[in-house]
């Protein structure tokens, strides 16, 4: 039993040893050393002052992988107190556990353009941390601010510019916790809005396997690492293309599969562990480059412990 002493009882709960897996979209990995999941922002800001460990913010999973032997480090998730929504003018606040689909729909109820956020998997806080972006659209394009809670428990606001946009990418200061995100959004009629909603879900579904156990994209588009119109913003070369181009559609590791229907998809058909999903992706990789020349990035987020091997 991992044993967690500090000069504060949180208000929320806190689970020691607490497994990962069920909170993953691709529902592997092992026990992270403990869970926190606070009640409000005065309660993450007092455990983060008096715990002076190792800690991880974690969004609803679906972009991450958690090795088999888990994490050591106190597992930060929020929850219902840190999901809120408000629209005034064309600014949209919203809280970090709020679902990116939830949001482009209220926003759209509010006559406000966020629709590139409804097929994106993950809550908002994830879709700052990595630039989520779909359809040429990006959060670089509408962010304004985001109020951050450093390891310290100090609160600071980052702008934009602070963050560092790039490709999937930002430079979200290290054991940090976004706790909210001001958002500006073009201004549009609600039923257009959801009508090209609608558009984008059907095209999702008739595309990817979003039936399966995933976490979105595995890999990057290789060109292309900028999302504000630079000139290098340029993504006409596909990692599933690429994929594809070098006969892995379909190709399996003991229960992991890239999928049939959408290559860059790691799919878990039931039975993988975190070490078939990374040893596939990695398999990838290298044959990717092995047919090509060209070098995929991961997109999906890997963290924690590889399992001892085993010797034969």
């Amino acid at each position: 039993m991992t044993d967690l002493t500090f000069s504060y009882t949180p208000r929320g709960t806190l689970t020691p040893d607490r497994p990962l897996a069920d909170l993953t979209w691709l529902r592997v990995g092992g026990p992270a050393k403990a869970l926190f999941q606070p009640t409000d922002v005065e309660d993450l800001t007092g455990f983060l002052k008096a715990y002076d460990g190792v800690v991880f913010a974690m969004g609803v999973g679906s972009n991450l992988i958690v090795r088999d032997g888990g994490l050591d480090a106190v597992v930060i998730r929020l929850g219902r107190g840190f999901n809120g929504f408000s629209a005034q003018g064309t600014r949209v606040t919203c809280g970090p556990a709020l679902l990116d689909a939830h949001a482009a729909r209220k926003a759209a109820d509010a006559g406000l353009d966020l629709t590139f956020l409804r097929t994106i998997p993950g809550a908002i806080g994830g879709a700052v941390a990595m630039n989520a972006g779909c359809y040429g659209r990006y959060m670089a394009d509408v962010l304004v601010e985001a109020r951050v809670v450093l390891r310290t428990g100090e609160v600071v606001t980052l702008d934009r510019d602070a963050l560092h946009f790039g490709y999937r990418q930002s430079a979200l200061p290290e054991q940090s916790t976004i706790i909210e995100v001001v958002m500006e959004a073009p201004e549009g009629d609600p039923d257009a809005l959801h009508a090209k909603m609608a558009e984008q879900l059907a095209k999702r579904d008739a595309t990817q396997p979003t039936k399966d156990r995933t976490a979105g994209s595995t890999f990057r588009n290789p060109a292309g690492y900028s999302s504000t119109g630079a000139a290098d913003d340029t993504h006409e070369l596909k990692a599933w293309k690429v994929i594809d181009d070098a006969g892995l559609r379909g190709a399996t590791l003991g229960g992991a599969q890239m999928s049939e229907k959408h290559p860059n998809f790691l799919i878990n058909t039931g039975t993988a562990t975190a070490a078939d999903l990374e040893d596939l992706g990695e398999l990838v990789r290298k044959k990717v480059f092995e047919h090509s020349g060209i070098e995929l990035h991961w997109e999906v987020h890997r963290v924690g412990d590889r399992l001892p091997e085993v010797p034969t």
